[in-house]
């Protein structure tokens, strides 16, 4: 299998479960593993072929700026889920950190992988 990597996405957000972490913005570090097959995009040369990692990184850069989660946990299960339900994507890796949310670590973070299966899809 294939991938595109997205890496380093950095969006601000709200996440968090402490009072200030619901109000003020913070960064939020996002990295991304498409499992897809590039063999048909690799021979016609056309987008249309591809699996677009631009419009991917647009719809999740528009939904974690839209979101308000609590938890990492739910905020990269979504992003997977997101992924899977709208891209022509098998299987996806997420990986969702928070730089700077324990003094003494560079980031914190969860990564998961999900397939379609795992959605009901």
């Amino acid at each position: 299998m294939d991938k595109v990597i997205i890496k380093d996405l950095l969006i601000r957000g709200i996440i968090g479960i402490n009072p200030d972490e619901r109000v003020k913005k913070q960064d939020i570090l996002i990295n991304i593993v498409l499992y897809t097959d590039i063999g048909r995009a690799a021979q016609s040369d056309d987008i249309v072929d591809a699996t677009n990692y631009k419009d991917i990184s647009k719809q999740i850069i528009d939904f974690v700026e839209a979101s308000s989660f609590f938890l990492v946990e739910r905020l990269v299960t979504e992003i997977a889920r997101l992924i899977l339900t709208d891209h022509p994507v098998d299987h996806v890796q997420v990986r969702v950190e928070k730089p700077g949310a324990l003094r003494f670590a560079r980031t914190v973070g969860i990564e998961i992988e999900r397939t379609r299966q795992d959605f009901g899809l």
